[in-house]
C-alpha cells in the first residue's frame, strides 16, 4: 500500500529535506515518527529536495507503507509525532507506481520580501528582509526575462551535477502584498539547485538599480555561473505546490 502525503514544513531548522548524515533533516524526521508507528524502517520519498531553511506550503511525499493503513489515521498519528514545525495536511491512497518526483508536471515556489527600512522580529525567519527601497516594476520586467524555455546554467549551485541545465519557466511574475511585501511566484515542470534564489537574487539587483532590468536576460544567454550573484537568502523561499497530470499551457500565475 502506497500514501501520497501533501506537507507543510518551516525550514529554518533543519539542513533541508533530503536525509544527511549527522543532519536534522524533514524526510529524516518522517522516517522516524514512520519507523515508531511501524517498528521497522519506512523510506519516504519527496517531490522536491528543498535546501536547508527553505519552507514548505506543499510538499508532496509518497510512503509505502509495510502494512495496511487508513489515510486519515496516518495523517493523525504522524501528527501526533512529529514537531511543530513540520505538518501533514493531507494523506490519500497512491497508485503502487506512484513516483511524487518523476511523475510531477508542474512545481511551484514562492519567494518573499519584506521590503521595510527597520528589520523584523517576526518575518526574519520567514522572507528577506530588505531595508533600501526596492523598484518593484524594473523587478517585475527582469523577471519577464526568464519566461520561456533556457539554459540556466548560470544560476544553478556551483558543483552542480545534472545532465542539463535546460529548465521551462511557465510564469514569472512579483506581486505586491500589502505596502512593504513583495511576493515572487514561479512555476517549471522542474528546477537546478539554487536556480530559484538566484534569479531573486539578480531580479533585486535590478531593483536597486544596479543592473538593468534586461541584464537577466544577459545572464541567462552568458550561461556563465560566475557572472550571476549569490542566491538570496533560503529564508524567503517557499515550494508551494505540485501538480500532477493535466497540459501545462494554460498555466497562469496566481495573484
Amino acid at each position: 500500500m502506497q500514501i501520497r502525503l501533501t506537507l507543510e514544513y518551516d525550514g529554518t531548522n533543519y539542513s533541508g529535506w533530503q536525509v544527511q548524515s549527522g543532519q536534522d533533516s524533514i524526510q529524516g524526521r518522517i522516517e522516524a515518527a514512520l519507523g515508531r508507528i511501524f517498528a521497522t524502517p519506512v523510506r519516504v520519498r519527496g517531490a522536491g529536495r528543498t535546501d536547508a531553511g527553505v519552507h514548505a506550503r506543499g510538499q508532496v511525499a509518497a510512503v509505502r507503507l509495510p502494512r495496511p493503513f487508513a489515510s486519515d489515521e496516518m495523517r493523525r498519528a504522524l501528527n501526533a509525532m512529529l514537531p511543530p514545525d513540520i505538518v501533514v495536511l493531507d494523506a490519500a491512497e497512491a497508485a503502487a507506481d506512484f513516483d511524487p518526483r518523476r511523475d510531477a508536471r508542474l512545481r511551484v515556489y514562492e519567494y518573499r520580501i519584506l521590503n521595510q527600512p527597520m528589520p523584523s522580529a517576526l518575518e526574519r525567519r520567514f522572507a528577506w528582509v530588505i531595508r533600501e527601497p526596492l523598484d518593484a516594476s524594473a523587478m517585475t520586467r527582469a523577471a519577464r526575462e526568464f519566461e520561456g524555455e533556457h539554459d540556466f546554467a548560470a544560476f544553478r549551485s556551483a558543483g552542480s551535477d545534472e545532465k542539463t541545465t535546460v529548465r521551462h519557466v511557465f510564469a514569472s511574475q512579483w506581486r505586491r502584498e500589502g505596502e512593504r511585501m513583495l511576493v515572487y511566484r514561479v512555476e517549471a515542470s522542474a528546477f537546478l539547485r539554487h536556480m530559484v534564489r538566484t534569479m531573486v537574487a539578480a531580479m533585486v539587483a535590478a531593483g536597486r538599480g544596479r543592473i538593468a532590468p534586461g541584464a537577466t536576460g544577459d545572464l541567462i544567454r552568458s550561461r556563465d555561473r560566475a557572472l550571476a550573484p549569490p542566491p538570496a537568502p533560503a529564508c524567503g523561499l517557499y515550494l508551494v505546490e505540485v501538480r500532477y497530470g493535466g497540459a501545462l499551457e494554460n498555466t497562469t500565475c496566481a495573484g
